[in-house]
């Protein structure tokens, strides 16, 4: 009986295995015309600019999803899963497509930048895979800021400037107050920072000589002086001129004329 229990436990076994022979032949048959193609070696994005990343492949391929990976190895990083795309930062370009598993990363950050693979899994048990095939891979490289500065970014240098203005136009505005009070105080005119002065020259339109002559002091020395230039004037009356003959209605003239003597 115990021979006979071991028998059927073996035919049981063989049966097993028979039955798993397609499966195992039909993803070998698979396997042979299966190919991950990832055309770009290198690529370079600004930050905040979207990243694309190329991937296709060829033939059906043994049941299992495509990831794409950032770095290899037991650092990597899933950025794309076939099965649970919606977790991660990397969305399908083309949608619903079983060849085409080209990738966008949006909002590209500096530490974004590494190699990105595009692997195929193979799927062994209900909840574990085991890596297939993968593609070269591409490096990305991430150049650095946008040339042009986010809003964000302008309108704080705006706002600085601003402030800045600001500032020097108030010390400005405290400085010309000052020295308005200054001057009042000294009895010059107030009124400006900088006041212009005005000046007047010998000869010029609305200053003439003769009235700064006159309102400047002259010393005693030289008004003595200029008076005794001139002591009297003569007023003699003229001699009467010989009348001549003059025509009806012509009227008569007289001179006078005016001497004088300096001592």
């Amino acid at each position: 009986m115990a021979a006979l229990r071991t028998a059927l436990l073996l035919a049981r076994l063989l049966l097993g295995q028979l039955i798993l022979v397609p499966a195992w032949l039909s993803d070998a048959q698979a396997g042979q015309g299966f190919k991950v193609h990832q055309p770009q070696k290198e690529v370079s994005v600004r930050v905040g600019e979207t990243l694309t990343l190329i991937c296709t492949v060829t033939g059906g391929g043994p049941l299992g999803p495509v990831k794409w990976l950032k770095g290899w190895g037991s650092g990597s990083e899933t950025i794309y899963d076939q099965k649970e795309h919606s977790s991660f930062r990397g969305t399908r370009a083309v949608n619903e497509s079983n060849t085409d598993f080209t990738i966008l990363i949006r909002d590209v950050r500096p530490e974004d930048t590494g190699t990105y693979y595009c692997v195929k899994f193979r799927k062994i048990t209900a909840s574990d895979d085991e890596l297939h095939q993968r593609g070269d891979g591409t490096v990305v490289s991430v150049l650095g800021t946008s040339p042009f500065p986010s809003v964000e970014v302008a309108t704080a240098v705006l706002f600085f400037l601003l402030l800045i203005f600001i500032l020097i136009f108030c010390v400005y505005h405290k400085k010309c107050r000052g020295e308005g009070q200054s001057q009042g105080a000294a009895g010059a005119p107030a009124g400006g920072c900088s006041p212009i002065p005005v000046l007047s020259c010998a000869g010029s339109p609305g200053t003439p000589s003769n009235v700064r002559d006159a309102e400047t002091p002259r010393p005693p020395q030289q008004q003595s002086s200029e008076q005794k230039d001139i002591h009297y004037a003569d007023l003699q009356p003229l001699r009467e001129a010989p009348q001549r003959s003059q025509s009806p209605g012509t009227d008569r003239s007289e001179y006078a004329s005016i001497r004088a003597a300096a001592k």
